[in-house]
């Protein structure tokens, strides 16, 4: 049952690492070098089928607007597609760009005007999915042992990163995060990621595969 655990694997859980699955991975590691974000995910090759929306998001945070227009133009010359231009909001100031292999990234920074000049720094890499019922995940997600870090209501959570993990984990509705990227929340097929845990293998209710950690020594770039 995906609700059974047991107290030492409870203890030690937390997200190890994300795994994109693309079509060409020697393309997809060239974009992703030139997009600055590759020492943040893996890869692996899949011919699995997926329309519409996966999902998920993968999300940067950086240190202000000039920032976020760089990590924008560099995806872009790289060959992906914008989704959302970048541009100010309520909250600061943003961009979504979607890779060739389909995976949207959110590019964000809190701050509306720049107090520096621009950088390639990534302040925190959050992998945002999501699900029909951000309580019932959190709670399983919680059982399993990722300790919750920060909750509202039922319209999104956050778990705190494991240690080996250079990617934050995060839950939110699915309408409300393919409204956010400008996207259609239909979406069918494999979500095309896996997360790496550090303990058993197991599905969630929305689909999303979770497997044990491979070997430190073990690469999957």
């Amino acid at each position: 049952m995906v609700m059974a655990t047991t107290a030492s694997t409870a203890a030690h859980t937390s997200l190890a690492s994300v795994t994109l699955e693309v079509a060409d991975p020697a393309a997809a590691r060239r974009f992703y070098s030139a997009f600055g974000v590759d020492t943040h995910i893996r890869l692996r090759a899949s011919d699995a089928h997926s329309s519409g929306f996966r999902g998920f998001t993968l999300a940067l945070t950086v240190s202000g607007p000039a920032t976020v227009d760089g990590f924008v133009g560099a995806a872009v010359d790289a060959g992906a597609t914008v989704l959302k231009p970048a541009a100010k909001s309520l909250w600061g100031y943003s961009g979504v760009v979607q890779a060739p292999d389909g995976t949207i990234w959110k590019i964000a920074t809190s701050a509306k005007k720049d107090t520096g000049p621009a950088t390639r720094e990534i302040d925190e890499v959050v992998l945002l999915i999501g699900v029909e019922d951000v309580k019932a995940t959190k709670q399983l997600y919680a059982g399993r042992g990722l300790t919750v870090a920060k909750s509202v209501g039922g319209k999104y959570a956050e778990f705190a990163p494991g240690q080996s993990s250079a990617v934050k984990l995060a839950l939110y509705k699915r309408r409300a995060l393919a409204k956010d990227l400008g996207v259609p929340a239909d979406g069918t097929g494999s979500h095309r990621i896996v997360l790496a845990g550090t303990a058993d293998a197991f599905t969630d209710p929305d689909g999303f595969a979770w497997e044990a950690a491979p070997s430190p020594a073990t690469t999957l770039s």
